[in-house]
């Protein structure tokens, strides 16, 4: 398999999803769509990565878990589940900033004020997904 290239293949994908929303004032309902749709196909992607990985690969490596930062690293120590982490972050956030879009409008966040919370979101999800609660709050004041 070649990883790299699937990682090229998710991460193009997950941009087309960023795209959309970016350009929701245009089509709203087909935008945050479109991007759900995207990160649908990168949840299916993430779990066939998971499953091939686990009963391909031998399992997991020793010491590997979700209860030390080292064990976290272990599971992360292969190409391919590697890849599984990152196509984890495109989905999430993705659907996140897709949330973010649907929301806008009900919340009374015009699209200018979305726009850097879409971008931060994209780069970072979590601060990016608090810049727009936080905006939310003051525009709901």
């Amino acid at each position: 398999m070649d990883f790299e290239k699937l990682f090229s293949i998710a991460s193009t994908g997950a941009l087309i999803g960023w795209v959309l929303l970016v350009l929701a004032p245009l089509r709203r309902e087909w935008a945050v769509l479109g991007a759900r749709l995207v990160a649908a196909l990168l949840c299916g992607f993430y779990f066939t990565l998971v499953v091939t990985g686990l009963a391909g690969g031998g399992g997991m490596a020793e010491g590997a878990g979700f209860d030390t930062l080292a064990g976290v690293r272990l599971l992360l120590s292969t190409p391919q589940a590697l890849l599984a982490g990152w196509v984890h972050y495109l989905a999430f956030d993705l659907f996140v900033g897709s949330w973010e879009t649907a929301d806008a409008p009900k919340a009374r966040v015009p699209h200018w004020l979305l726009l850097p919370c879409l971008a931060l979101t994209f780069v970072a999800g979590p601060v990016g997904l608090l810049l727009y609660l936080v905006v939310k709050a003051v525009r709901q004041r």
